[in-house]
């Protein structure tokens, strides 16, 4: 695929017949489309939104490798020491604007963004099912609201491009005036959008009513809205749509896909890309034995040594070399240290080891890439809950759902993970934070969750990170260029 500028779009689309069952992931007609000629049928805006939905399997979209780990106190670059050796400027915050990937994920995303906006204008005017039409606006506009909520945690204010003929060159907008439009958008589709049950199964993975309200209050929780947060958290919730596993380690298994705590998760087949696969879990596989992928992205020792003393969450999170899963056992990469110490020390900052939580079963590279990415949980849902019920004042209720999440992860034990009984507002805040790390570990939430609550300096500085600066990646200093310097750089970059 060719590189796509913001200021010269090259709408590739794939117009794929994808969907997230078999069905929606079989090949469809992929090819170049006119826009003037696009969009004219109940069909064509079905193709349309598939390819929007495409979008999110291109491995660039979620940072590649995946970048936001890889910066958090969670993981470290991974694969043997010579492999990717700019990745490691990700690891220790010494990447420019010039990084190939600060550019290549801020064109994935807009073009990610480009598809949506395509069927947001033309399938209006077609003449079709009314609430089909609205589900598949919706879905779209979901699609958006996400994408741009990347693009401003990551960038910060950005040019919102809502059309598919924009001007060759545009200023940024402010981080609000993105901020406002995730949120129109995500209030069209949850009121548009069906419930996760009014689905069959074979749309399994298109945006829901659901989706759009655990998106939506995780949006108001950044904007430190915690009352509006709370509000939708709470109507998830109270659905009756989810409903925790109650083994934590099945979430994240082939037997776990779309189930019960899965709120949004993007679909994938044991193909390459272009047939419905997805390299998100290729790029973070095992390595060498058996290879079943690059092993970039490994937990770090930092979080090996966090969680609590027989946190079940542990060993669903990290595969460990000797370890046997699905019948096979893990041998070590002969490219990798066993232990990598800092350097002149005996701190020890990783041991070989992967991240579970991409694990599919087989032998073969190909079979990662049928890993399907949980992007919304329940379990999110009901610690975005308790953190905005916590700063409302609501400390008691807000200890209820730490614990319902907390009693899940120690699968019946008594012995661990005891109730958390402090009503202490600070105390309890400081416990949400830590729960988050534990739940969520690997799926790249602990950056944002260290910048947002301000603790970024404290865990990261010893990394390299800088407050007032890698709280936001730089604007590609290509895009600057560009535009002839109608865009403008983050501070201190």
């Amino acid at each position: 695929m060719k590189k796509i500028t913001l200021y010269l779009f090259i709408f590739l689309a794939a117009i794929s017949n994808y969907q997230c069952s078999e069905d929606f992931l079989d090949r469809g007609l992929l090819s170049e489309v006119e826009e003037t000629d696009f969009m004219k049928n109940e069909s064509d805006a079905i193709l349309a939104i598939n390819a929007a939905y495409n979008a999110l399997r291109d491995w660039r979209y979620h940072g590649g490798y995946p970048i936001l780990d890889i910066m958090s106190d969670d993981a470290r670059k991974g694969s043997n020491p010579t492999d990717a050796i700019h990745i490691q400027a990700f690891e220790n915050f010494s990447y420019t604007p010039s990084e190939g990937a600060v550019a290549n994920w801020f064109t994935t995303l807009y073009l990610a963004a480009k598809r949506c906006n395509l069927v947001v204008e033309r399938a209006p005017a077609i003449d079709m099912d009314e609430t089909l039409k609205n589900r598949i606006i919706g879905e779209a506009r979901f699609l958006r609201a996400m994408t741009y909520f990347n693009l401003v945690r990551i960038y910060g204010g950005v040019p919102l491009i809502t059309t598919i003929t924009p001007e060759r060159k545009v200023a940024r907008n402010t981080a609000e005036e993105v901020y406002n439009l995730v949120k129109e958008d995500l209030l069209f589709a949850a009121e548009n959008l069906p419930e996760k049950s009014e689905y069959a199964s074979e749309n399994m993975g298109r945006a829901t009513k659901g989706a759009a309200k655990t998106l939506l209050a995780k949006v108001y929780l950044y904007q430190k809205d915690y009352p509006n947060s709370e509000k939708y958290a709470l109507e998830v919730i109270n659905s009756g749509q989810y409903s925790l596993e109650p083994n934590f380690g099945r979430v994240f298994s082939k037997d776990g896909e779309f189930g019960s705590g899965s709120i949004f998760e993007i679909g994938a087949r044991p193909e390459d890309f272009q047939n419905g696969g997805h390299q998100y879990g290729n790029t973070q596989g095992f390595r060498d034995n058996p290879n079943r992928g690059w092993g970039f992205n490994r937990p770090s020792w930092n979080l090996l040594t966090f969680f609590e003393e027989g946190d079940p969450r542990l060993d669903a999170t990290v595969i460990y070399v000797g370890e046997t899963l699905d019948g096979i056992t893990m041998g070590n990469d002969a490219a990798t240290p066993d232990t990598t110490y800092a350097q002149g020390t005996n701190q020890i900052l990783e041991i070989e080891c992967y991240n579970q939580k991409v694990w599919t079963p087989g032998t073969g590279p190909l079979e990662s890439w049928d890993h399907n990415v949980r992007v919304l949980r329940l379990a999110d849902a009901m610690l975005i809950a308790a953190e905005a019920m916590n700063e409302n004042g609501k400390t008691e209720e807000a200890l209820v759902y730490v614990n319902k999440i907390r009693e899940r992860a120690r699968g019946g034990n008594s012995n661990i993970l005891p109730d958390i009984v402090s009503t202490d507002q600070t105390q309890v805040r400081d416990a949400i934070l830590n729960e988050r790390r534990a739940e969520m570990a690997m799926e790249q939430n602990r950056f944002f969750d260290l910048v947002r609550t301000g603790r970024a300096a404290e865990a990261l500085g010893p990394l390299g990170y800088i407050e007032g600066k890698h709280n936001l990646f730089p604007i590609p200093q290509s895009e600057i260029d560009l535009s002839e310097g109608l865009l403008t750089q983050n501070p201190n970059w």
